[in-house]
């Protein structure tokens, strides 16, 4: 605002536009012709190795529907929505038409893919929108699959189907706001009453829990004092769940605070293969792998908008393209991208050969976030201010690279699952020692 200006900054109205003065923002493809914002999203310049080969037909059709639906129904609405975090209902039955919710679930109207045909329909959903594929990551690899391997027929059967189609929704709660990497140390409590149980607790950082039809809570038997797993409708009286406000990235996502206060749960609501934590480590076993092709997919989004920005801006008389220092830079981006799907790639067929371990899920998770991060980085730099708007993807994607890379693991706890396996030594707790107090 200049000195001179009669414009007051109480004339700004919520949305940061001068709607009153007749002067609302511009759309991004008016106000700055030379490239295309994300919502026109560019084709896919990533697979520079060809990995599209090491797919069966099957998986390849996969990628094909996954990429078209989100390409036309997600891309033209994820900046706005991200901006105003809120979640896009109308777009859950488009994905539902999908048929990926269930991922690997065989039976129960589930589709029954292999691990790669999962891993490949969740990087396509976060090659455009990294908060659709957490959304339906959360109701699919983490729900769906714990009612699946943990769950009695009966319960299959009632649950699985709808949420395969999404007309229904589920969240899984594990994390408390005091126990997140120590989450087997969690206190809410599920006491034996006639006819059920009583839940008493608090979780935190559940995605979906706001709107979710169907929650997965994860609370300690008071009288065994073993961890077991509870199905709880969202009308439960005792049950409220609230959205955590102001966070910078997976804007989209309805993350919540969940609190129970007596709620009661049948008999036929408890999941009888969770006994343990351990348990939740067969579902953990295959979401890992799942979280770890989100940033795959990200880091693919990225390298596809930063090449067709770089081929249509424009400065000192040439393309950007035409410079060395962000050729140099868009390379260092591809050949990211190509080491992380082969490992990605990797991490499914040591799954599917029966052959993977805790430790190698949680290096694949740890390094190819950290690369996707160190990609959404360069990204920034190519896109020059742009880089930090929206409307050109790389900006939200940096911003949603952050909590994946906390979530599901953060980068040093699983550093430590993998370094135990290979070492032999659990380092994940300080030694029970009195500081030492300096010398010096």
């Amino acid at each position: 605002m200049t000195a001179h200006s009669s414009l007051n900054p109480a004339d700004l109205d919520k949305s940061g536009t001068r709607s009153q003065l007749g002067l609302p923002a511009m759309d991004v493809s008016l106000a700055f012709p030379q490239a295309t914002p994300a919502s026109v999203f560019p084709s896919c310049t990533s697979d520079y190795y060809h990995f599209d080969d090491l797919l069966t037909q099957e998986e390849r059709d996969i990628r094909i529907k996954v990429r078209k639906c989100m390409e036309k129904e997600v891309a033209p609405i994820m900046a706005r929505y991200w901006e105003r975090a809120e979640f896009p209902f109308h777009v859950v039955p488009k994905l539902g038409t999908l048929r990926i919710s269930g991922g690997t679930i065989k039976g129960y109207g589930c589709p029954g893919m292999s691990i790669t045909g999962s891993a490949i329909a969740t990087a396509e959903v976060a090659r455009v929108d990294a908060s659709c594929s957490t959304f339906i990551l959360v109701h699919s690899s983490l729900a769906m699959l714990t009612i699946a391997l943990c769950g009695s027929e009966q319960q299959k059967n009632r649950y699985l189907p709808s949420l395969a189609e999404l007309s229904t929704v589920a969240c899984w709660a594990l994390t408390e706001p005091d126990y997140g990497s120590d989450a087997s140390g969690l206190r809410t409590i599920a006491t034996k009453v006639e006819g059920g149980w009583i839940l008493e607790g608090q979780k935190r950082w559940i995605g979906n829990s706001t709107f979710a039809d169907v929650l997965i809570i994860f609370a300690r038997n008071t009288s065994t004092n073993q961890i077991n797993g509870f199905i709880v409708k969202k009308d439960a009286p005792g049950l409220t769940a609230s959205k955590i406000e102001n966070k910078i990235g997976l804007r989209i996502v309805q993350n919540g605070d969940i609190i129970m206060k007596k709620v009661f749960v049948p008999d036929d609501d408890r999941l009888p293969g969770v006994n343990s934590f351990q348990d939740t480590n067969k579902v953990l076993a295959v979401s890992r792998v799942m979280v770890s092709w989100q940033p795959i997919g990200i880091a693919m989004g990225i390298y596809d908008i930063c090449h067709r920005y770089l081929m249509e801006r424009k400065q000192f008389g040439a393309p950007l393209a035409a410079f060395q220092i962000n050729q140099q830079k868009l390379v260092q981006m591809l050949g990211n991208v190509q080491a992380m799907f082969l490992v990605g790639w990797r991490l499914c067929k040591l799954y599917e050969a029966g052959k993977m371990t805790p430790g190698h899920a949680s290096l694949g998770k740890a390094w190819i976030t950290k690369k996707a991060r160190e990609t959404a980085a360069l990204g920034r730099e190519l896109l020059g201010g742009n880089g930090i708007l929206a409307d050109f993807l790389v900006a939200k994607a940096f911003c949603d690279l952050e909590p994946i890379y906390t979530y599901e693991g953060t980068y040093e706890i699983n550093s430590l699952v993998t370094g135990r396996e290979v070492t032999g030594y659990a380092a994940f707790k300080p030694a029970a020692s009195k500081p030492q107090r300096s010398r010096l």
